[in-house]
């Protein structure tokens, strides 16, 4: 059963038939006993929430908006009291403000529907459709239009965030705080770690509110191809496309490129998939023109390959199947175009890591890549074999990255990744419990010898705010959290996770985090020391 309190929400405890399913978000990896869950509908019900928490002792306290988490940051086996926002979804615009307002437990396609429909503007954030804005946007957010508009961050203009004080010896007490982008001192600060700082360092996030937003093309091509492994992939082709991505991003990823308005993905699926995959979108408000810019990318990502093009007809990852787009693209409104890219994946068990790229692949790495996807054996000397693997479900998605994005400054937001050319995801997928160890050491060992030069993970391009004009990576992305970061085990750098998700933003992050949750409140495995 559950019921409400006055100002503090529903409260849903273990006997209430919603329990278990409250407990444990998208990654069915982590799950969680709270003393009960808090369904919040209001910023006064999120202020009554931690006091009552607090105050009957109970300081585990966690936040959940979509449910996306990767890692076990929300559900784990500490957690006192989780604090659902799920049903503070309104989109509208505040005149008040003069911006459009976004509740934190809104998802991404509903922010898309809501601001599209009402006024023809969109936030150019992510295509997994059930992702919750709390999560996503303080990390930083990016999607499709990216390339085209930057970061969901570059059009935050004010957040709202319950934190918590306390007198010496006293009652905690919540409060909540509207930090703007014009503000100053810790304000300002407040802002700017929820410009990419990541989710549940600094207290709840209820509203946040956006200025100039952009609009979306009227309509897109969409394109979505695939190449059958028993078709002939051979190492040599294999190489060659994923070069040749590469070669397209680092020759059209600057501001103002002909191109910008163009976004891809590579599926690089294991064997076992059956098949690789590449999804794009491109403006086709003008079609001839998109039409033209869509053929000339294929023509280039298939220079040389020599394979013939297949359907995209097998799940890859997080998409579904999106057959019928491997001869002729599609001319599609744009929110329709959205909705059929709109996936999240069934709800499993899953791991993940991920780099910026600001160079193409290298050689070595293409190799080793190509040894895990195709079960070759990669090192013959090494006690892990991973020729024995063998998931379907297990790929990197490399996704298109820069142009509009790296028009801001490293310092501007807490994103510090402001020169990449590309953006990897590792995933790998499963769903009996007892496999758990084979998958997670599969994408472990793949990970680790892809930047085995650098200890195993993809180094910062800054240090002490000077960039290497040769590095090729540039660190890693706070909303693909990776626990493995923090491990002696898997990160045998001299770089710690920290410098890895934000670079030489770490410090303001830092100076936050002692202003606003002194007494930290919000915390987990990575969150802000």
């Amino acid at each position: 059963m559950s019921n409400v309190e006055a100002g503090s929400g529903i409260t849903v405890t273990g006997i209430d038939d919603r329990y278990g399913a409250l407990c444990q978000g998208f990654n069915q990896r982590w799950s969680s006993h709270p003393d009960y869950i808090k369904v919040v509908r209001s910023t006064d019900d999120v202020v009554g929430a931690l006091d009552e928490a607090l105050n009957s002792g109970r300081t585990r306290i966690t936040v959940r908006s979509g449910g996306h988490c990767y890692e076990n940051f929300v559900a784990n086996p500490g957690v006192q009291v989780i604090i659902d926002m799920g049903q503070m979804d309104r989109v509208h615009y505040d005149p008040g403000m003069g911006a459009y307002c976004v509740e934190s437990g809104s998802t991404n396609w509903h922010n898309y529907t809501q601001l599209y429909r009402e006024t023809g503007l969109t936030l150019p954030a992510g295509s997994c459709y059930s992702v919750g804005a709390g999560g996503h946007i303080s990390g930083g957010g990016y999607g499709l239009l990216s390339r085209r508009h930057g970061l969901t961050v570059d059009y935050l203009y004010a957040v709202e965030v319950v934190v918590v004080r306390r007198e010496p010896h006293g009652d905690y007490q919540a409060e909540a705080v509207i930090a703007r982008r014009d503000d100053e001192g810790d304000l300002n600060d407040l802002w700017w770690a929820h410009t990419g700082g990541g989710g549940g360092n600094f207290g709840v996030i209820t509203r946040y509110w956006f200025k100039d937003l952009p609009r979306p093309p009227i309509n897109v091509w969409l394109s979505a191809v695939a190449w059958s492994w028993e078709g002939g992939i051979t190492y040599d082709r294999f190489a060659r496309l994923v070069a040749n991505f590469g070669r397209f991003c680092a020759e059209n990823s600057e501001p103002g490129d002909e191109y910008a308005d163009l976004f891809s993905i590579l599926k690089l699926t294991h064997r076992k998939a059956g098949k690789i995959g590449l999804i794009t979108q491109v403006d086709a408000t003008n079609p001839a023109a998109g039409r033209d810019r869509l053929d000339s990318f294929l023509a280039q990502i298939e220079d040389g390959v020599g394979l013939q093009r297949a359907e995209f007809d097998v799940d890859m990852g997080e998409h579904s199947p999106i057959p019928g787009l491997h001869e002729e693209p599609r001319l599609m409104p744009w929110i329709q175009a959205t909705q059929a890219l709109n996936g999240s994946g069934d709800n499993r068990r899953g791991k993940y890591k991920s780099a910026h790229m600001r160079k193409p692949f290298p050689d070595d790495q293409i190799e080793v890549i190509w040894n895990f996807l195709s079960s070759t054996r990669d090192d013959p000397d090494d006690d892990y074999d991973n020729t024995q693997y063998a998931n379907p479900d297990a790929l990197i998605q490399v996704d298109t990255y820069g142009c509009m994005i790296n028009t801001i400054g490293a310092r501007e937001t807490a994103v510090a990744q402001r020169d990449s050319i590309m953006k990897l995801q590792y995933q790998t997928y499963w769903t009996d419990p007892a496999e758990d160890s084979v998958h997670e050491r599969w994408i472990r060992e793949l990970y680790r010898r892809v930047y085995r030069t650098s200890g195993g993970v993809p180094l910062p391009a800054t240090a002490g705010g000077e960039a290497d004009p040769d590095a090729v990576t540039d660190g890693c992305y706070i909303n693909y959290p990776d626990r493995d970061l923090s491990s002696d085990e898997w990160n045998t750098s001299d770089v710690p996770w920290y410098r890895l998700y934000y670079g030489d933003n770490y410090e303001r992050l830092l100076r936050a985090k002692r202003t606003w949750d002194p007494h930290d409140i919000f915390r987990h495995d990575q969150s802000i020391r």
